[in-house]
């Protein structure tokens, strides 16, 4: 499901980042940058016990433009709330079958965030340059 709601979002336009840690300590699943410099989280969810037992996914919402959940064909999407946009995989692809409503973020903190998103994406670029650099960097790190 998260490649496929990735491949979504490249479709789109829009840059997508796995894993991103948020000022409030959480992680979102993608969050993704839009050309129009919305911000967009993506929430995958396995199955109804992951969505039932994630009490974290609201606190996504005060870092993004959009908040999108992305199930599978068999998900019950009864479970997922209205006020927030779904994407169905199938596969490798994903559909969108609800759009998501729009929630600004604040211009100071859309300005953090792209700053934080900028240093995330650009850190991951350069290990995957240079895998070596990045683990001996990483070593001398935890050392300080």
């Amino acid at each position: 499901m998260c490649r496929a709601a990735t491949r979504f979002c490249a479709m789109r336009g829009w840059a997508p980042v796995h894993e991103m840690p948020l000022p409030n300590g959480r992680r979102a699943d993608i969050l993704a940058l839009r050309p129009d410099g919305c911000f967009v989280v993506v929430e995958v969810k396995s199955c109804a016990r992951d969505f039932l037992t994630d009490a974290k996914w609201p606190e996504y919402r005060d870092y993004c433009d959009r908040l999108f959940f992305a199930v599978d064909l068999d998900f019950p999407q009864e479970l997922l709330p209205d006020d927030a946009g779904l994407l169905v995989a199938d596969g490798a692809d994903a559909a969108l079958l609800r759009e998501a409503p729009e929630h600004k973020l604040a211009p100071a903190r859309r300005r953090a965030l792209l700053h934080r998103y900028a240093v995330v994406a650009a850190g991951r670029l350069a290990a995957l340059s240079d895998p070596a650099s990045h683990a001996e960097l990483r070593a001398a790190l935890r050392v300080e």
